[in-house]
């Protein structure tokens, strides 16, 4: 499976192609604009997202709530596109037109955004070029994309949940995550702010998005991704480029300010013994192959072991600051404050969610890669004879 999207913060729509996916597979607009909702939550999220409501429309590859095997396209419209149509119009600029009306261009960089690497990779000296499609915005259809993937592992038995470990520095106990599975944990993050399993550091976390928001400042995080009821033996250890945990790392580092990725206990294993971190086998007649642990995450050799996978992913604070940073305005190389966008105090929820769905994506495209995938009965009888198979072996 592969997919593309296109589309600017402020333009007319966001646009996404996925191609590969089985037929006969149940895709219903509902259950995509439920996701797309979750990304607009979250304790810290700013004034965009009381402009947009983001619904998509599905306008090919479906019939009657069922894939047709053709490329599946959806889109998301930008509401708040009726008061940048001059700005962001594709059209020619009319040479009579009033120099007010172009005033959001852009000549300061953000220091930590895309702006002036990216005005020096393409040549643009207005970097609103650069930030319109740098700009998390596009992370909406990405969930969308995810949404429709997590379609796929739901009917395939998979279940998928992010919550929020961590905002600066306040961490959730994770012993409140012990003995749930992945959906009572979504029963308990969907009902909290800061998409967090532990009310006591969710409370502190809210406090801690509100001090930031009055001070100018941002603040950043690290998001949780378990998948339960995934198969052995999904990935390949074969060939660098077949490792499911190098796909699952690059996704995550793929979601805008992520910086960094762990599995398991992680870093954590540069500190302890090879005694204090491999996973322990055990086998029995109901379950098959598990182990004792789970320190690994679900991985080994590049490959699921049968266990939760358990991916972490770290998000640095947005770089647009409300009392921004110093930079220079590229056309004087004059010393100016950086410019400011409109922009959250904080996004770790709302990029928990977005992490959610590009693993999601990850996951259900190795799979449609590994087996036979024309139609989606075929692929589920394949799944469910591979976890046989793996519990008899």
């Amino acid at each position: 499976m592969r997919y593309l999207t296109a589309g600017e913060s402020h333009g007319p729509q966001l646009t996404t192609i996925i191609e590969g996916l089985p037929s006969l597979l149940p895709v219903t607009a509902e259950k995509i604009n439920y996701d797309l909702k979750r990304r607009q939550g979250g304790h810290g999220r700013g004034r965009r997202m009381q402009i947009e409501t983001d619904t998509v429309e599905i306008v090919s590859g479906v019939r009657h709530g069922k894939t047709l095997g053709s490329p599946v396209a959806l889109v998301v419209t930008n509401d708040d596109w009726k008061h940048w149509t001059k700005i962001m119009g594709a059209a020619e600029l009319p040479e009579d037109i009033d120099p007010s009306e172009m005033k959001r261009q852009i000549s300061r960089p953000r220091p930590g955004h895309a702006d002036l690497v990216g005005g020096m990779k393409y040549g643009h000296r207005d970097l609103r070029n650069v930030l319109e499609r740098s700009s998390a915005r596009e992370t909406t259809v990405r969930v969308a994309v995810g949404s429709v993937a997590k379609a796929l592992l739901n009917e395939l038995g998979i279940s998928i949940v992010a919550h929020v470990t961590e905002i600066v520095g306040i961490k959730a106990d994770p012993a409140l995550l012990e003995g749930k599975s992945a959906d009572e944990i979504r029963t308990i993050v969907e009902e909290d702010p800061c998409y967090c399993v532990d009310p006591e550091a969710s409370a502190k976390m809210v406090e801690a998005i509100d001090d930031a928001k009055k001070a100018g400042d941002t603040i950043g995080g690290v998001v949780e991704v378990i998948i339960e009821g995934l198969p052995a033996g999904i990935g390949s250890y074969v060939h660098y480029d077949r490792k499911l945990d190098g796909k699952l790392a690059a996704a995550m580092l793929s979601i805008n300010a992520f910086k960094g990725v762990e599995f398991g206990i992680g870093f954590e294993m540069a500190r302890k013994k090879g005694s204090e971190v491999h996973d322990e086998i055990i086998w029995d007649e109901e379950n098959g192959y598990t182990r004792t642990t789970n320190r690994l995450g679900g991985l080994e050799g590049g490959m699921s072991t049968g266990m939760p996978i358990v991916v972490r992913g770290v998000m640095k604070p947005i770089p647009t600051l409300y009392k921004p940073l110093q930079s220079v305005d590229i056309e004087t190389k004059e010393p100016f404050k950086a410019s400011v966008e409109r922009s959250d105090s904080c996004a770790v929820p709302a990029a928990s969610i977005v992490a959610e769905h590009v693993i999601a994506w990850e996951i259900a495209s190795v799979i449609v890669d590994q087996f036979h995938s024309d139609q989606f009965p075929q692929l589920k009888a394949q799944i469910d004879a591979m976890r046989q198979y793996t519990k008899e072996y």
